[in-house]
């Protein structure tokens, strides 16, 4: 398997959010460079798990089955991707957001 040519290198992540533990995120984001278009917070799985996953919002059921598709990363280094997420990283569990417009719209509380 090829190794990924991520964005952002490791010694370029800015200290930007003070959150600690992991999230999922897209390919479509670390190494496509597309923005967040869709994120929620779901129930963690452990305790350094945050329970953030962030998507592109243009991703396949199929796209995102495929394990290879997804990391694990900092939510700091997310927000290094795209700065957008930071108002909205203090949201409740169960919690999701679109982009719409350039800017996120609540779609569940």
């Amino acid at each position: 398997m090829e190794e990924k040519k991520f964005l952002i290198a490791p010694e370029d992540i800015k200290d930007l959010v003070k959150i600690e533990g992991y999230c999922y995120v897209s390919d479509k984001i670390t190494v496509e460079g597309m923005k967040v278009g869709f994120m929620y917070r779901e129930k963690p799985f452990d305790r350094e798990d945050t329970g953030w996953r962030f998507l592109s919002g243009t991703e396949t059921e199929v796209y995102i089955d495929n394990t290879n598709n997804v990391m694990i990363f900092a939510v700091n280094t997310v927000a290094n991707y795209d700065p957008a997420i930071i108002p909205y990283l203090k949201s409740k569990i169960g919690t999701e957001w679109e982009r719409v417009d350039d800017k996120f719209v609540q779609i569940k509380d």
